[in-house]
């Protein structure tokens, strides 16, 4: 009787005790859950202010405590960490005033904000902005002021060579890991077909040629790649250099299709900017660009001659990626007999941008057309010239030979 007696108790002690746990069990989970936050998300960075004070600005979705690690010191850089915060893409730009260069980037699981100065500097002040007047999100703002006598790092062409110059400087670190950055611009959209072919519009093979062309850059993982339209829409040629501006492009190139008066004409060539055109690049000058600030007269002169010196660079670099591409779209696409032309097209214009425009066939013509719709030769073409993009930053700098 005792034993019977004593199996029940003890079952009923044992579903309390085990009532018990579940329920401390579900009280832990239930304070797991929400001791455990949503990710927060760096949203983008934002640079404002001068050679004097620079404003940073880290858009955030929620609130974070964010700690400075690296407070610029002999080897200028910034370094701000950030305790379970996510980078949702690459974030990365050339940086303005004080800070040379930045970029986002990941350790630990944590995201983590670089920044390159380009004088001598340090933090002022820092704080946590709340969402306000009309801003929806958290803004973490840093300060930066420049060291009294700091001077901005410029390197001319003049300059004496790299190991010369660092034989009498204190160790720096590497330079931050950017991404290139390549603009593709796909030609025309929206309202703006361009050619028409037997098959439909030429707006929608550059698209498509875009894409492809995303796409093959994206999966090096080496670029940051920027499209000027990524859609059916309508972007002013105009807004498209200011884009591959605003993006700190290191290269940009512009997609279309050819179309000619002879539907027997076929193949692909390359457009560089020409030299009676060059002038009409200071249309895309702006008053913070270097070569408008180098100047401690304020010597139009002499901002004259630097801004000549810019687009001679740039124009010299784009002629030479314009080689590369030719060289590795052979194979790929018929050319024409002159494959490397140049023009005064607007997408061409940006001085401190190499470009270059890829006519990439003609639609009028039935071979180049269905060369250009048939997504498998599509894509070997646009990894031929995603070969090429390789190829031009893979290697130093090259003089044009034309």
């Amino acid at each position: 009787m005792f034993g019977r007696v004593g199996r029940v108790l003890a079952g009923t002690r044992g579903r309390a005790l085990l009532a018990a746990a579940a329920a401390g069990l579900g009280l832990a989970v239930f304070a797991a859950s929400h001791a455990a936050p949503d990710t927060v998300k760096v949203m983008k960075v934002r640079l404002g202010g001068d050679a004097a004070e620079t404003r940073v600005v880290i858009d955030l979705d929620r609130s974070a405590s964010l700690r400075i690690v690296g407070d610029g010191g002999l080897d200028r850089r910034i370094v701000v960490m950030m305790p379970g915060v996510r980078s949702a893409e690459v974030l990365q730009g050339p940086g303005r005033g004080l800070v040379k260069a930045w970029v986002v980037d990941e350790v630990k699981g944590d995201a983590r904000l670089q920044m390159d100065l380009a004088a001598d500097a340090a933090v002022k002040r820092r704080f946590l902005l709340p969402p306000a007047d009309g801003i929806a999100h958290y803004r973490y703002v840093i300060d930066l002021a420049a060291a009294p006598g700091a001077k901005l790092t410029k390197v001319s062409a003049n300059s004496a060579p790299a190991e010369l110059r660092t034989q009498f400087l204190p160790a720096k670190k590497a330079a931050l890991p950017l991404k290139k950055v390549v603009v593709i611009d796909a030609g025309h959209g929206g309202k703006d077909v361009g050619a028409v072919g037997g098959q439909g519009y030429e707006k929608d093979i550059n698209l498509a040629a875009a894409q492809a062309l995303k796409a093959r850059l994206e999966r090096t993982g080496r670029y940051k790649v920027v499209m000027t339209r990524d859609s059916d829409v309508y972007v002013p040629l105009e807004s498209r250099v200011r884009i591959a501006q605003r993006a700190g492009a290191d290269l940009f190139i512009s997609l279309h299709s050819d179309s000619g008066p002879n539907p027997d004409l076929k193949g692909a060539s390359v457009y560089t900017l020409s030299d009676k055109a060059s002038r009409r690049s200071t249309q895309f000058v702006s008053k913070d660009d270097w070569f408008m600030k180098a100047s401690l007269t304020g010597d139009q002169g002499v901002r004259d001659i630097l801004f000549d010196l810019t687009q001679r660079a740039t124009r010299n670099r784009s002629a030479v990626f314009a080689q590369t591409l030719l060289s590795n779209i052979e194979g790929e696409a018929p050319l024409l007999r002159r494959s490397h032309r140049d023009a005064g097209l607007v997408v061409l214009l940006a001085p401190d941008v190499p470009a270059v425009l890829l006519e990439m066939g003609f639609v009028n013509n039935p071979e180049d057309e269905a060369r250009l719709r048939d997504p498998g030769s599509r894509k070997r073409f646009m990894d031929a010239v995603g070969d090429a993009i390789d190829d031009h930053f893979g290697h130093g700098m090259k003089v044009a030979a034309r």
